[in-house]
């Protein structure tokens, strides 16, 4: 599939900022709400931060309490779209704080970008992402795994999707699973998906690079081509 043109970049570079840790989920929510504040009031530029939060699952505006299956680490509200989704340890979160106010006020144009951003630093990794417009993210088709009921093939979820903007600057964003234990997102519907043919992947399990500085490196390379330039803290 073709992927859209990006959205026009801003004038600035964009602060690459990677957090050493594990960062705290609501007090990591707080700063970036802040900071997309002050983005869109002119009091900062923009920032791409790369992290890891300890286990827990988010629902977005969209999730339904029946999809939260067990819940086995904290569960968190998040100010973002989407339904129920899990982030944890050696999964790459990914929060874009951009101005599409100075790119494109479009924000499917916006979502496609990012979806194609994930693919293609996945194919540097030497794995074939692909969007299904039904379901946001990016897919693996599996066919080694058994196909649904009507024939339809096994595909598993290797990145995760969910923005909101404000005053026309995004926050949150993606979550690529680099090598986290896959287990962990047995306590949800992960995105409200129950097909026993749709699963959760993850470049590990894929038997993909894994290092996660080497996929830093290419997230980082394939952003600038979609996004502009970036620049140390």
């Amino acid at each position: 599939m073709k992927l859209s043109p990006p959205p026009r970049p801003a004038a600035g570079a964009v602060v690459w900022r990677v957090i050493e840790g594990y960062a705290p989920y609501e007090e990591t929510v707080a700063r970036m709400e802040a900071l997309a504040e002050a983005i869109a009031s002119g009091e900062a530029d923009e920032e791409a931060w790369l992290l890891e939060h300890p286990p827990l699952y988010t629902a977005g505006s969209s999730a339904k309490d029946a999809d939260l299956l067990e819940p086995r680490f904290p569960v968190h509200r998040a100010g973002r779209g989407g339904q129920y989704t899990y982030h944890g340890p050696r999964q790459r979160v990914i929060y874009v704080m951009l101005d599409l106010g100075r790119r494109r006020r479009d924000v499917r144009a916006f979502v496609c970008a990012l979806e194609g951003w994930l693919i293609a630093a996945l194919g540097d990794l030497g794995v074939r992402g692909e969007r299904r417009s039904e379901r946001v993210g990016v897919w693996v088709t599996r066919p080694d795994k058994k196909p649904g009921a009507r024939g339809e093939a096994a595909e598993d979820k290797i990145a995760a999707l969910g923005v909101r903007l404000r005053r026309w600057v995004s926050f949150h964003g993606v979550a690529l699973n680099v090598a986290p234990d896959l287990t962990h997102f047995s306590g949800i519907a992960p995105c409200g998906l129950r097909a026993a043919h749709y699963g959760v992947t993850s470049l590990r399990d894929l038997g993909a690079q894994s290092d996660m500085r080497i996929v830093d490196a290419c997230l980082r390379r394939r952003f600038e081509e979609f996004f502009g330039p970036t620049r140390e803290p």
